[in-house]
């Protein structure tokens, strides 16, 4: 066997040195305050028996059998589309296989060289990443300033865009779409909001944030993605006729990938189906409200940053800390991850608790007196 290169094995050893190393674990903790699951939706049984019931007369049970431009585009794939641009009021989408495809898809196609992209310094792995891979400059922004916004667009060149989330992963916070999008209005910049944690969440039967505040129709383009309250996986951009187009062209991504399964796409459209009469995202909500009302209670409010959607972070500074006091809560049954740096900023480790419609009361009030005993 080959020996490892030195320059990796120097990086897995400082990794190990700091106590960031990451490694894979199945978690077994039956009360789960971790995963993206927000409404139950990942082992929800009508959606699985609706999924079936849609693939039950087509013959390709397992794959695709090809990309989306050679054999892999079929009837479902352009009827999802079409019914998924409709509910949130888009004129047209394209289906990406992840949220994370979709985001370099978009992103590396998109930018240009000369052209400038401004983006919040909380944005995701995935964008940065489709960010690095185009010839476009690049300028981040400080998190949800509007003032250090304005300061980075005086330095753009070329074609401008900006990107946000409107529901931060790591922090569970939310952007000041308003504010934003007035401003790229302004100065003529094409805005780009990512809306995974926003999905099935806010907005009427969980169409997003800007669906909510009114304003899916101000942005230049919306991603929104499967993985989370979905129950699923896949990813969704939307946008306009001409955006599609060319992402169809020239996103490489999608180009240059088998397309999803039958399978797959059925189960997002049956997702879709639930959303529409589920009592779920109420049930949520509530225990999002609850959450805050017991945080306030416990007198521990200040440890977290402000959030009214599913995901609350509880700042633990240190890796060995806060590792420690996951391993504590997940000995008492709790499915509670750490978040270590270099993922979040050095001194901002944090412990990430996801809120579920199937969480109760007394599951909430026990895990907050645990922390608040700390």
């Amino acid at each position: 066997m080959l020996d490892f290169p030195k320059k990796l094995e120097q990086k897995l050893n400082l990794r190990k040195e700091d106590n960031s190393l990451r490694f894979l674990s199945v978690s077994k903790t039956p009360i789960d305050f971790s995963s993206n699951d927000y409404l139950g939706f990942s082992k929800n049984l009508e959606i699985a028996d609706k999924t079936a019931d849609l693939t039950k007369n087509n013959s390709l049970l397992n794959g695709s059998t090809g990309s989306r431009l050679v054999s892999g585009n079929h009837s479902i794939h352009e009827s999802v589309e079409k019914e998924l641009a409709d509910f949130h009021n888009a004129q047209n989408a394209l289906l990406f296989n992840s949220g994370y495809d979709a985001n370099i898809g978009l992103f590396s196609a998109l930018l240009q060289k000369g052209d400038t992209i401004i983006y919040d310094e909380l944005i995701h792995a995935s964008i940065r990443d489709g960010i690095r891979m185009s010839n476009s400059n690049s300028l981040k922004f400080k998190h949800n300033s509007i003032v250090d916004l304005e300061k980075k667009f005086t330095k753009c060149t070329g074609t401008v865009y900006i990107a946000i989330e409107s529901v931060y992963s790591m922090d569970g916070d939310t952007s000041p779409l308003t504010e934003i999008i007035s401003f790229a209005k302004k100065n003529n910049c094409f805005l780009i909001v990512d809306e995974a944690h926003a999905t099935g969440v806010f907005g009427k039967q969980g169409r997003g944030l800007l669906e909510e505040l009114n304003l899916e129709n101000e942005v230049f383009a919306r991603i929104h993605t499967f993985g989370k309250a979905m129950g699923c996986h896949g990813a969704i951009v939307l946008g306009s006729k001409k955006l599609i187009d060319y992402l169809i062209n020239f996103s490489r991504p999608f180009i240059y990938t088998t397309a999803a399964s039958i399978h797959a796409v059925a189960t997002i459209q049956a997702s879709y189906m639930q959303l529409l009469k589920t009592d779920a995202i109420e049930k949520l909500k509530s225990n999002i409200v609850y959450f805050n009302n017991r945080i306030e209670h416990y007198q521990i409010a200040s440890k977290f940053i402000k959030s009214n959607s599913a995901i609350h972070c509880y700042i633990l500074p240190g890796n060995t800390n806060v590792k420690k006091t996951a391993t504590n809560l997940q000995e008492n049954g709790f499915g509670i991850k750490p978040i270590l740096s270099p993922t979040v900023e050095k001194g901002k480790e944090r412990l990430r608790i996801c809120i579920h419609s199937y969480n109760t009361y007394e599951e909430i009030n026990s895990l907050l007196t645990q922390l608040a005993a700390l």
